[in-house]
């Protein structure tokens, strides 16, 4: 039994080694070992704060990103409405400049036709006058054949002369 019950001796020297080693632990150990604990802490609590810090430019670099987005895309919208506008008024004015050419043309249609309707009724005119001289020169001989026919124009035609003055 001696081996389970220990001698005072022995506790007096293993309870002197502890009370050293409990001395040296507690003067140099235990310091080191809290340092380390509180450095630990630290670069947890600064990788936290970093974490926040990554998570807040995140979020502000995301708004800035919407904000971009929508901008954008007012612009976008913009623009196509512009250029819609531009097209109806390029078209618009491309109607207009057709109809001013097409009242151009009208015009000068009406222009030439209304001078070969002129030229067409004085042809006319010289044709008829020309069939007509003809048809009297014909007529005029027929009645100068005879001498009492000859002597009743030349009277007709006095009178009328005279009528006239």
């Amino acid at each position: 039994m001696e081996l389970f019950t220990p001698d005072f001796g022995l506790i007096f020297w293993m309870f002197v080694a502890f009370a050293i080693l409990f001395f040296v632990l507690y003067k140099w150990g235990w310091p080191a070992i809290l340092k380390g604990v509180e450095s630990r802490a630290d670069l947890i609590d600064k990788g936290v704060e970093y974490a926040q810090n990554a998570k807040d430019q995140l979020d502000h670099a995301r708004e800035l990103a919407d904000k971009t987005l929508a901008e954008a895309r007012r612009q976008q919208a913009d623009m196509l409405r512009e250029a819609d506008r531009m097209k109806t008024q390029i078209i618009d004015e491309a109607r207009d400049a057709a109809r001013k050419e097409a009242a151009k043309i009208m015009d000068a249609a009406k222009v030439s036709i209304a001078q070969e309707r002129k030229e067409a009724e004085k042809q006319f005119r010289n044709e008829v006058s020309s069939f007509a001289l003809d048809i009297a020169t014909k007529v005029v001989r027929n009645q100068m054949s005879d001498s009492a026919r000859q002597k009743e124009l030349v009277g007709s035609l006095l009178d009328d002369m005279e009528k006239q003055n």
